[in-house]
């Protein structure tokens, strides 16, 4: 039996500020890396994620190409797409993911005129705050 997973979660909700792809693209890539879909799964069709979506399959068809030109699915033809099972790319997009969180982190300390230290300290209070 093949494994399955969920592509994109049921709440997953769009934004009509983003191009759809992107936002699909981005979802299934980091459920790639966290492992919520593992390597070696099947994916549903273009037609099937378009309709499961409801969104044009043109939509799913570009979601696929981006995974696939970074490398997270790979196409057989007459099998199917697949997530990669080259746990060097899945590391790669892990690390890619979370140096951009960390650059995302500073740029928005930096915004308020904090230092990263500062809003650390900060989470650590009202984490502190909200256990008592």
């Amino acid at each position: 039996m093949e494994p399955t997973a969920e592509l994109l979660p049921q709440h997953f909700q769009i934004n009509p500020s983003l191009p759809i792809y992107e936002q699909f693209v981005e979802a299934i890539r980091r459920r790639i890396v966290c492992g919520a879909i593992p390597p070696g799964m099947r994916l549903p069709s273009v037609r099937e994620l378009a309709a499961a979506r409801g969104v044009n399959p043109t939509t799913a068809a570009r979601t696929y190409q981006e995974l696939e030109r970074s490398g997270l699915i790979v196409t057989y033809r007459g099998q199917g797409t697949f997530v990669t099972r080259d746990g060097d790319i899945i590391t790669d997009a892990r690390r890619a993911i979370a140096v951009q969180a960390v650059r995302d982190f500073f740029e928005a300390a930096a915004s308020l005129g904090l230092t990263a230290e500062q809003m650390l300290n900060m989470y650590r209070e009202d984490s502190h705050d909200n256990e008592a």
